[in-house]
């Protein structure tokens, strides 16, 4: 039996999985806190990824009454790009700034230019350096908070800190480690010389997890902590990697010609490579995958977590929400808006703000509100598919994975706002099932894709097509929303 963990932004869940029997055995989540502040601070206190952890894998216990002895390793899937900077004594030196933090945008800028912009970025990196990033987080630590900044013996990732908390070893892998800005993602290595750009004081050989393979283990699970847990001695912890590329293995996507796209608090579209490349658009990062090859990916920053604002607003759960956008039309009678809440990563709007366009003294009902924030999610989705260019070309099928899968409206709009056909694994957290697969392959060895075949199973419930009148009449209202995106902040 392993176990995948995903330390998410809103929670983190456990899941159970038993591989010779090909079964989900059982899963739990706890939820941890956000903070966020004036001018895009977003940040949360690692210690609380423990405290959700160790709960939800108690609670995962209690449901299934499975003996933790018969464990034999654990994968960890974590938020990409926060910055979790240790003391000597393993402590955090400040609160983990985390993906959707853009506070950083300034920092963010001048690092870019300090590379040389984007062919320099580029050059270095195999990528461009985008706000969110580690990078600048570690830029601002040294200019607004100096006294924790002398303090930095490690820098580490949310899911390389919770390998460190389960193992003691420090270590990273080229997956997670793509999204820091000091990682070259064709050469899979560190660059020492632009982490000397963003932090001169800090001794790379020092600071710096181990590189480690994908199929390779962190190492073993403390005897002090495995006692407490109730695991045997010598449970292995895989590598892990970033929730984005444990959320692939937990598709299937480990070969070309697949597309996963995430309806999570964040958007994510993803594709496997073979090979390092060279999108047309700069917003298509080159990032490694966790288990070979590259996962080049597009990042929006407001799906979910604009929808709940919405739903919030009016005071509605999750069915009553949903019954407003089906009751709405398409395109919500001329309603759109612009979901930028926390700025936005595709297009690279940092620090722009959300807006509604188009209201009258009719269309302005809480039925069409919902389905304008719903749309412009999803429409700013398609605006990130676009940006793979030839590398979507021939993509007729999405694996459709996070929590706004769930939603059959919302599912079908993805059908027709892209033209594909989408379905859900059965398992709609991918990246706690890719951390538990990537577990076992580490543990067991062989092939992931066999590991992958036996436990990764489409629901065949959850198909959508798209409908070709409604395909036709979302191109429309796409033209609609890259018009309002033009005129508002510029985007063409």
């Amino acid at each position: 039996m392993y176990v995948g963990v995903d330390c998410g932004t809103q929670s983190t869940k456990v899941v159970l999985v038993d591989v010779d029997d090909g079964r989900v055995l059982g899963e739990a989540s706890r939820p941890h806190r956000l903070d966020e502040g004036e001018g895009g601070r977003r940040e949360q206190d690692p210690g609380e990824w423990i405290a959700a952890l160790r709960g939800a894998f108690e609670a995962m216990l209690a449901t299934t009454g499975i003996d933790p002895g018969a464990i034999r390793a654990i994968g960890v899937s974590g938020q990409q790009h926060g910055l979790v900077a240790l003391d000597g004594a393993g402590q955090p030196v400040h609160p983990a700034k985390l993906w959707c933090d853009t506070e950083t945008a300034p920092w963010n800028a001048a690092l870019i230019e300090r590379l040389g912009g984007e062919v320099g970025c580029l050059d270095r990196l195999g990528l461009v350096l985008q706000t969110g990033y580690t990078a600048s987080k570690i830029a601002w630590l040294r200019d607004a908070r100096p006294e924790a900044y002398e303090r930095i013996e490690s820098l580490l990732l949310p899911h390389d800190y919770l390998n460190f908390w389960l193992t003691g070893e420090r270590v990273a892998e080229a997956g997670d480690a793509s999204g820091t800005g000091y990682f070259d993602t064709r050469a899979r290595r560190w660059r020492h010389d632009v982490l000397a750009e963003i932090a001169p004081e800090l001794d790379p050989e020092r600071v710096l997890p181990r590189l480690i393979e994908s199929h390779e283990p962190a190492g073993i699970v403390r005897p002090e902590l495995a006692r407490e847990l109730g695991l045997s001695d010598g449970v292995l912890v895989s590598s892990g990697g970033g929730d984005n590329m444990l959320g692939a293995i937990g598709t299937g996507n480990i070969r070309p010609g697949l597309v996963t796209l995430s309806l999570g608090t964040s958007g994510t579209i993803c594709a496997h490579s073979p090979e390092p490349v060279v999108a047309d658009s700069a917003m298509v990062a080159n990032f490694c995958a966790s288990h070979g090859g590259w996962l080049p990916l597009v990042c929006t920053m407001n799906v979910t977590s604009a929808t709940t604002r919405i739903r919030e607003l009016f005071g509605l759960d999750l069915a009553s929400f949903g019954e407003r956008v089906a009751a709405a039309p398409i395109g919500a009678e001329g309603v759109t808006l612009l979901p930028f809440f926390n700025g936005e990563r595709v297009p690279m709007l940092p620090e722009a703000n959300a807006s509604l366009d188009g209201l009258t003294s009719v269309n302005t009902t809480p039925a069409n509100l919902c389905r304008a924030v719903v749309e412009g999610a999803t429409l700013g989705l398609r605006y990130g598919l676009d940006q793979f260019g030839h590398l979507a070309e021939g993509v007729r099928e999405i694996r459709l994975i996070g929590g706004g899968s769930r939603s059959p409206v919302w599912r079908q709009m993805v059908a027709d706002v892209t033209g594909s056909r989408v379905i859900c694994p059965d398992i709609a957290d991918a990246a706690a099932l890719g951390a538990a697969l990537q577990a076992a392959w580490c543990h067991r060895g062989g092939e992931l894709a066999d590991l992958c075949a036996r436990l990764v199973h489409l629901d065949e419930a959850s198909r959508a097509e798209p409908e070709p009148a409604s395909v036709a009449a979302y191109r429309e209202i796409y033209a609609r929303y890259r018009h309002r995106l033009a005129a508002r902040h510029g985007i063409h």
